[in-house]
């Protein structure tokens, strides 16, 4: 996706000084650049943090922030189908529907869709899945997956927090037989707060499928994850192998595949399939 477009004057300017310095080399000006956006607005809406993690000057968060991931896919929206699958070649919901498939699972009575998007999962499960809930950050792609109308719930929100917070208006908490999270790992660092909360809100042999997007060993250098050149997060598979074990998920597919490209070039990553112990 291109970057978030930052509106506040001051803001803007440094963010915007940031990035020229960063495309012309001068990435020690552009860090001071990139703090002082930071500094005007820690709540990150240009996503500097990461910026400045992917250029080696600063710490590796453990996520995205969530006002730069609300930005991004709100101010892009009504084009975002056209850039993620006509531009950037992006298939996953429909890799993930046919390893269902061939795993022959389904049909499911709660299915939950994470980082739903516009609906493109919900779409592949809608013929599936009895009861449809779909989550989003952005408030105007839920709009977007509304008018799809293949979701009996949708919902604006971050997907650990929904995780951990999410109650019916009864004050029960919710369970589901399957939770779907297409293109939410490169947006979480660490996955720990994810597997965790997918863990308690799955019944017990309960599906968890998502995808990763990972670099080579000689790039993640032993880190379990990195901002990686293109401002997205990879994961290494030693970690997310381990980090499944811990939290009680037996890996029943961790499949090699493209998951999108970036300047016609592909990025690798996989599909994971699993079931809750």
């Amino acid at each position: 996706m291109p970057a978030a477009t930052v509106e506040n004057d001051s803001l803007a300017e440094a963010y915007n000084r940031g990035l020229e310095l960063e495309k012309a080399g001068d990435l020690v000006a552009a860090a001071e650049s990139y703090r002082e956006a930071l500094a005007l607005d820690p709540s990150d809406p240009g996503g500097v943090s990461i910026r400045l993690a992917a250029m080696g000057v600063a710490e590796t968060p453990g996520k995205m922030p969530d006002a730069y991931v609300a930005t991004l896919f709100d101010q892009h929206a009504d084009v975002f189908d056209e850039i993620l699958v006509d531009d950037l070649g992006y298939c996953v919901p429909l890799l993930l529907q046919d390893l269902v498939g061939r795993l022959e699972l389904g049909p499911f009575d709660r299915f939950l869709e994470l980082g739903c998007g516009t609906g493109l999962t919900g779409l592949a499960f809608s013929e599936t899945a009895q009861h449809l809930t779909g989550v989003d950050l952005s408030e105007r792609i839920v709009e977007l997956a509304y008018d799809r109308e293949v979701y009996d719930d949708l919902y604006v929100g971050e997907a650990v927090e929904f995780l951990e917070e999410f109650e019916e208006e009864d004050g029960s908490r919710p369970s589901w037989d399957f939770v779907a999270a297409t293109d939410v790992f490169p947006y979480l660092g660490a996955v720990e707060p994810f597997l965790k909360g997918a863990s308690e809100r799955l019944v017990v042999g309960g599906y968890l499928a998502f995808s990763t997007e990972t670099l080579p060993d000689a790039v993640l250098d032993g880190r379990d994850y990195m901002v990686g050149p293109k401002s997205r997060f990879a994961q290494s598979e030693a970690y997310v192998r381990k980090r499944l074990e811990e939290f009680g998920f037996d890996i029943l597919a961790m499949d090699p595949i493209t998951v999108r490209m970036e300047e016609g070039e592909p990025v690798p990553g996989h599909l994971v399939m699993t079931r809750k112990r």
